[in-house]
């Protein structure tokens, strides 16, 4: 990979890092002025936990983000960045440009969630359709 497409993935990846870690903070900022429990009702405060319960999930997500940004920009010193980890093989450049920190080309990824769609539904004693049925759901709404 040329030195002009290491230093745009680069400034990518440390954009990305530094719009989730602003993403992040606000989310903690908010949580802490939301501790005050002046004049609120049973409602009010189960509904704060759930809002908390979801900020902490999508924290996670966010974490895990930014673990997955920090490893593109090692792959990127290590010259292993755009390299699929599981066939080897170059990963597109329409992918990089989408997904900068991705590890797998687009077949080994869709293999990847081939296979975990198999195991989830392994798991379960019925198959689970991919998209709803015609009866389902709010049809008549």
């Amino acid at each position: 990979m040329r030195k002009r497409e290491k230093d745009k993935f680069r400034a990518m990846l440390l954009q990305l890092r530094k719009d989730i870690t602003r993403e992040i903070q606000q989310d903690v900022q908010e949580g802490r002025e939301g501790e005050a429990g002046d004049g609120r009702d049973t409602y009010d405060i189960a509904s704060d936990e759930r809002d908390r319960e979801i900020s902490l999930l999508l924290s996670d997500r966010e974490r895990r983000k930014l673990q997955q940004i920090d490893d593109a920009l090692h792959r990127l010193e290590s010259e292993d960045f755009g390299m699929c980890e599981e066939c080897g093989g170059e990963i597109a450049a329409g992918r990089l440009e989408t997904m900068p920190f991705t590890r797998l080309c687009v077949t080994c990824q869709s293999e990847f969630e081939q296979a975990q769609r198999t195991v989830q539904n392994e798991g379960n004693s019925a198959p689970v359709p991919r998209y709803p049925s015609a009866d389902s759901e709010d049809e008549g709404s």
